[in-house]
């Protein structure tokens, strides 16, 4: 099977990037949900934690749990618990979800600002702050989620009104109901970016501590290094005539005598097929016929081969983005932090 390099100078210098932007390290919530981006959930705690990242934001109570002893403030942003924690926060996601939370729960409530996909209505406000106080939970905080931040257009600025009024009201109904002074937070990783003078309490930060965040030239921030890089062992080698075909359905054609070998990273560990017939490595090596289960073929003979090492490259092949590109590796792929 592969092994997927994870580079630990390149993280932190994102890291290093981020937080000159948050104005604190401490602003930082690093985003880990879907195994970090396909990155690893424990390895990329190991090094957050290193750096000094208190924060994280996965997408379950599972991944949570994995990660507990590592972070002193998690938020999960999908899950309802089966049991309160000091260490991790729930997110409401509509009215009928409250009466699903233990008592004792913390708990973070989203606010819909024109996504429209999760969270409260701004005119459901205080009908939440009651539900959420008769069913004893714990609120701490209040965050949206931004639609087109990474796109030129005015959006970002219209959610970010809309935000601001929810968070005026937010804050009059917090005291009005006996809760502390609330968190407030609405930036990912593009929305970040956006603001000339960031002043919330927090930024969700997942693609760009990865380095693989695309903005328009307009707003782009040089210096993000990509972390991950995939790696892939030659399984066998063989030399073919002018005109042979290989792998399934003979997709493949060496228009001269040349070496294909077989290498051991197929869509079954995330390598995307429609990348067939046309990829070449970041070193220029061409791949050749269909992706299979378990391997693909390119024209070489070394005895390793490197995939990719910035998915936002393979993206471009498989006309999607970075984001599938990694969160379809394979958790059972070798990850080694260089």
């Amino acid at each position: 099977m592969a092994t997927i390099i994870l580079n630990k100078n390149n993280f932190f210098n994102n890291l290093d990037i981020i937080a000159k932007y948050c104005k604190s390290v401490d602003k930082i919530a690093l985003v880990l949900k879907d195994n970090a981006y396909g990155h690893g959930l424990v390895e990329m705690s190991t090094m957050a934690k290193e750096y000094g990242i208190k924060r994280a934001v996965v997408r379950a109570q599972r991944e949570a749990k994995m990660i507990e002893s590592f972070f002193n403030y998690i938020l999960v942003l999908g899950d309802i618990p089966t049991s309160a924690s000091q260490t991790i926060r729930y997110t409401i996601n509509d009215l009928q979800s409250i009466d699903k939370f233990p008592k004792g729960t913390k708990v973070e409530l989203k606010v819909d600002t024109g996504m429209h996909r999760n969270g409260i209505a701004v005119d459901e406000l205080e009908e939440a702050f009651i539900k959420i106080k008769d069913a004893g939970l714990l609120l701490e905080g209040m965050f949206t989620h931004h639609r087109s931040a990474d796109e030129l257009t005015s959006e970002w600025y219209w959610q970010r009104e809309n935000f601001e009024d929810a968070k005026i009201r937010a804050k009059e109904l917090s005291k009005k109901y006996g809760f502390a002074p609330l968190r407030f937070h609405s930036s990912n990783s593009a929305a970040l970016f956006r603001n000339a003078s960031f002043d919330e309490d927090m930024a969700r930060v997942g693609i760009a501590a990865y380095g693989c965040m695309k903005l328009p030239l307009a707003i782009n921030i040089d210096g993000f290094k990509p972390v991950l890089s995939l790696w892939a062992k030659k399984l066998s080698s063989r030399t073919l005539k002018a005109n042979q075909r290989v792998g399934y359905g003979g997709d493949g054609e060496v228009l001269c005598d040349e070496v294909v070998s077989n290498y051991d990273f197929g869509y079954g560990e995330g390598f995307l097929r429609v990348c067939a017939n046309g990829y070449k490595t970041p070193e220029g090596v061409e791949l050749i016929g269909r992706i299979s289960m378990d391997n693909s073929s390119f024209l070489s003979s070394s005895d390793e081969l490197l995939i990719f090492d910035d998915a936002t490259y393979v993206a471009t092949f498989a006309s999607t983005i970075s984001y599938e590109v990694l969160t379809s590796l394979k958790p059972e792929i070798k990850r080694e932090i260089s």
